[in-house]
């Protein structure tokens, strides 16, 4: 018993621990006691009073009411009117000199060359404005206006037909959506252009549903889903970036049903790394989403302001896969108003849809009368 008081020391420490273990104990059942007593605060998303079952769910976003897109293209005719539209000023101005020399009719070749009108629509409307000043003479600004609206008028062709099919298929493919492609390069407001679209096709009475299959731009799903919930549109997208853009195309189409959907619109890459390689992702894409039923729209966004060499990619995208009508963005700059007419003579089809600035409903059915009368200054 020699080590007797080792067993002391360790029964001293002992009784010493729960003594103050006793204390601790008693202030966290207090506490408890406390909290069961007070009210319950409300979870997030939960009114004041409600609690599991009977709690309200967290408010939805407010949806936003897009524009009618009859008429946008009159506010375009204003702000070319407003501003003088540096190719119909400058072609009204030569042509109401007295005496037109040879020098005169190069200014007016060269101005339209500016415009981006392109080399052979320029030479062919000098030669008739010329065979009509010689006929017919020019006497008065009325005259001159009216025979350059005239020409104007027959380069942009109001004859094409600009409809946005967006009836559903039908015949052996009926109960499947209309389906519309989006093609363009990286750049020119593609994807932002499906998101006014759907805007569009809201304010027409339309059920929308977008296809994210741009999936080697990591923001572009997001982007395009932004642009759907801001109006009550869902989008179908991969959560993986670099996933199949022809897998996210069909899963797009073949979902149309389950979303109560009658217009599909596919967003689609703009990657320009060769021309093969666009052609097969292209037509796979257009092939995947046509299991369904066919396509209704390739269109192809084009930045207006980038003038000959637009029309160099659309030669591009129009030999990757069938184009059916022409986009084109920031068409409010006045200078560049030309490529309207290169483009529709380049591809062979019409410019359906213009973007006339920034704001969500700056997208407009082309309208070709309105966008003369807009060159020409007229309100």
């Amino acid at each position: 018993m020699d080590n007797w008081w080792i067993f002391l020391v360790i029964g001293i420490i002992i009784v010493a621990a729960i003594a103050a273990l006793i204390p601790a104990t008693r202030a966290r059942r207090t506490k408890a006691a406390e909290r069961a007593a007070a009210p319950a605060r409300p979870e997030p998303g939960q009114v004041e009073g409600q609690t599991g079952a009977d709690a309200a769910p967290p408010a939805a976003p407010e949806l936003e009411t897009p524009a009618p897109a009859q008429g946008r293209l009159v506010r375009l005719r204003a702000r070319l009117a407003r501003s003088g539209s540096p190719l119909g000023s400058t072609l009204l101005k030569i042509l109401s000199r007295d005496h037109l020399a040879e020098e005169d009719w190069e200014e007016i070749e060269e101005s339209l060359l500016i415009a981006d009108v392109g080399t052979a629509p320029a030479l062919e409307m000098v030669d008739r404005l010329r065979d009509q000043v010689r006929v017919e003479g020019i006497a008065d600004p009325a005259t001159v206006r009216g025979l350059l609206r005239d020409e104007l008028l027959r380069l942009v062709d109001p004859q094409m037909d600009r409809a946005l099919h967006t009836e559903p298929a039908a015949g052996a493919d009926a109960g499947g959506p209309a389906i519309i492609m989006m093609v363009g390069v990286n750049g020119t407001g593609k994807t932002t252009t499906v998101g006014k679209l759907a805007r569009v096709l809201v304010a027409e009475g339309k059920k929308p549903l977008l296809g994210a299959a741009d999936t080697f731009r990591a923001a572009a799903a997001e982007q395009l889903t932004t642009w759907g919930r801001r109006v009550g549109v869902e989008t179908v997208r991969s959560q993986r970036e670099g996933a199949d853009p022809a897998s996210v195309a069909f899963e797009a189409v073949d979902r149309a049903g389950e979303f109560g959907a009658d217009v599909v619109l596919i967003d689609t890459a703009g990657r320009l790394q060769n021309k093969r390689n666009l052609m097969d992702e292209l037509s796979k894409i257009k092939r995947a989403a046509s299991r369904k039923g066919p396509v209704n729209e390739v269109l192809l966004v084009l930045d207006a302001t980038t003038g000959q060499n637009g029309l160099v990619q659309a030669k591009v995208f129009a030999e990757a896969v069938d184009i059916t009508g022409v986009v084109l963005t920031k068409l409010d700059g006045t200078a560049k108003g030309g490529i309207v007419i290169a483009v529709q003579r380049e591809l062979g089809v019409p410019v359906k849809l213009v973007g006339l600035g920034e704001g969500p409903d700056d997208l407009a059915p082309f309208e070709a009368e309105a966008f003369v009368d807009g060159i020409l200054g007229e309100d």
